[in-house]
């Protein structure tokens, strides 16, 4: 079967492409309508991101079965104080939190000191991303939808087949199907995905064991089928499971494997490849595409190496990247420090008063507004 989407990620001469690994994790907070929202106002046009399911059946958009303390504040500002899995509460309890910045006293928020500190960032439901790049201008931005296996459930059939019914509808309503894939890790529900779903090419995540899941991450390991077996060639199982793209841990491919799967007609997309070295040695093995926390710094280094990522955007799509920035700009800002009402002075009385950590992150707000704008000037 012929799939329209795939062309999106696929790479050619002087071509690699760039994913957008939760937004720009790295920059923004991940899995959030502000951090999809810089992430293609910067030029990137494939999203990857992470479906799970609540308890009333609605698909929302956040990578851990449960929420992590680290990332989240519940309604009052603070971080939570137990880690409540998102498949037990309903949407309204979820719609409550704030999603907008990491605790940089833990593990996880170490791992991303660049990243913004935002206030009033919810966990999106699927359909508001999708109803984001379904709008005029978007035509040419593409998923990568990882649906989430809660650990519990991996081998109950009707729990899988609802999630993935429950995604597919929300990806059909707003027209998508031809720009999404379907991208997992757990192959029995792409399998479902694609029974259900066959005008949606399927993904094939994998990580071999050796390579441990970061700080902070819900572990993969359950969800992928064994793949060190003496012999096993993983590119020929991802084929023989249907995939359409397969998407190796950044550390697990080799140029054997890239040659193998370009010979089973599959796109590779490497993931989650965040340092210049390991960017520039995937530049150099030639993958389709690139998944980072860092897309700019994916850019800057194809740019070096005489490559780009993508078609200049048109006329339309730079109108709405200008729309981008006025359509996302109070959950970044408290509503006392809204730089739309504040033309003289972008610090209000409250940043005066505020604690040196606050003025802190104020400012930070401050410099990432500045760099949005001067984007959206050179585009």
């Amino acid at each position: 079967m012929q799939y329209p989407q795939l062309e999106a990620f696929s790479g050619g001469d002087g071509l690699i492409r760039v994913v957008g690994h939760r937004g720009a994790r790295g920059i923004m907070p991940g899995n959030t309508m502000e951090g999809f929202a810089f992430t293609l106002a910067c030029g990137v046009r494939l999203l990857e991101f992470d479906v799970a399911m609540t308890r009333d059946n609605v698909p929302v958009i956040t990578h851990n079965h449960s929420l992590t303390r680290s990332i989240v504040r519940d309604q009052n500002g603070h971080w939570l104080r137990e880690e409540a899995k998102v498949s037990d509460l309903d949407w309204a309890d979820l719609a409550q939190l704030d999603v907008g910045g990491l605790d940089g006293n833990s593990a996880y928020g170490q791992r991303f000191p660049d990243q913004a500190f935002l206030y009033g960032a919810r966990i999106p439901q699927l359909r508001d991303l999708c109803q984001l790049v379904a709008a005029p201008g978007f035509e040419d931005v593409h998923l990568m939808l990882e649906i989430k296996s809660d650990p519990e459930k991996m081998q109950d059939a009707t729990a899988r087949s609802a999630i993935a019914r429950a995604v597919v509808a929300e990806v059909r309503a707003r027209g998508l199907s031809e720009r999404t894939l379907m991208h997992s890790f757990d192959w029995n529900l792409l399998a479902e995905c694609a029974l259900i779903a066959p005008e949606m090419p399927t993904s094939f995540l994998t990580q071999l064991p050796r390579n441990a899941a970061d700080i902070g991450e819900d572990s993969a390991n359950r969800a992928c089928p064994d793949l060190t077996a003496p012999g096993v060639s993983v590119p020929d199982l991802v084929a023989e499971a249907g995939g359409a793209l397969w998407c190796p841990h950044y550390l697990d491919v080799t140029a054997q494997d890239l040659a193998r799967a370009r010979a089973l007609d599959l796109r590779v997309a490497v993931w989650t490849v965040n340092e210049v070295a390991d960017i520039d040695r995937m530049i150099g093995l030639g993958v389709d595409a690139i998944v980072s926390d860092y897309p700019g710094l994916v850019q800057r280094r194809l740019l070096a190496h005489g490559l780009t990522w993508s078609q200049p955007p048109n006329a339309s799509q730079r109108d709405n990247t200008l729309g981008l920035r006025r359509c996302y700009p109070c959950a970044c800002w408290p509503a006392d420090v809204n730089p739309a009402s504040q033309k003289s002075s972008s610090v209000s009385s409250r940043s005066l008063s505020a604690e040196p950590a606050d003025r802190a992150s104020i400012r930070q707000r401050e410099v990432h507004s500045d760099s949005i704008d001067e984007t959206v000037k050179t585009k």
